[in-house]
């Protein structure tokens, strides 16, 4: 049984931070991989300036590149829109691995915004990634209001996949500052480098047994 952590995201476009913080996360949780989940269209997020989807898997898969991390558009091949659909989707295909949700700071503080979200916290651990600037809002926030008594000793992280759920650990480690806002101010044309490169598949994939197309 593989012990993989699902990241989401918009990578618009991937940068050394996401790798950064997935690959802490690999170290602190003891993953096998993680698999970004690269979103076709986040709907707390505005579509303008979001590049094609296209593009921004190319970008997750170069970022990923030598590391034990699967750039995927399997959210656009099981053509789910919220994050509850696409994790309880992933859970029944692949029975045979153990999953565990990461995300940033920045989402704990909104994610009593998201659909279903006490669902997503019933559905597989949460780990919490430190964000500056974010973290004192998260832990104050309304979700954690609710989650701090599933809260987990981050020096307990590796048993994840023997915890029940809910269950949530907070990761703290040096971030990595690099921001895709920055980066598309800098160059707001960058995806265009990552024109027509692969086609994006837009069907469930067909066995449950199958890992995420690379």
């Amino acid at each position: 049984m593989r012990r993989i952590g699902l990241l989401g995201g918009s990578f618009n476009p991937a940068h050394r931070g996401h790798r950064h913080v997935t690959l802490e996360a690999i170290r602190l949780l003891g993953l096998d991989e993680a698999w970004w989940l690269v979103s076709p269209g986040n709907p707390l997020k505005p579509r303008a300036g979001m590049a094609p989807l296209a593009a921004r898997l190319a970008s997750a898969r170069a970022m990923a590149r030598r590391a034990p991390i699967r750039a995927t558009d399997l959210e656009a091949r099981l053509r789910t829109r919220y994050t509850v659909d696409t994790l309880r989707t992933i859970v029944r295909r692949y029975p045979r691995n153990r999953f565990i949700w990461i995300m940033g700071a920045d989402n704990l503080a909104q994610f009593h915004e998201w659909r279903r979200w006490r669902t997503i916290a019933r559905t597989m651990p949460i780990a919490v990634l430190t964000r500056p600037g974010y973290d004192d809002g998260a832990l104050a926030g309304p979700a954690m209001g609710w989650l701090r008594r599933y809260r987990r000793p981050a020096r307990q992280a590796t048993n994840w996949a023997e915890w029940s759920v809910p269950a949530l650990v907070l990761l703290r480690f040096r971030p990595d500052r690099t921001s895709a806002t920055q980066l598309r101010a800098v160059d707001p044309d960058w995806h265009v480098r990552y024109a027509n490169p692969i086609s994006v598949t837009s069907t469930p994939a067909a066995s449950s047994s199958r890992q995420p197309q690379e």
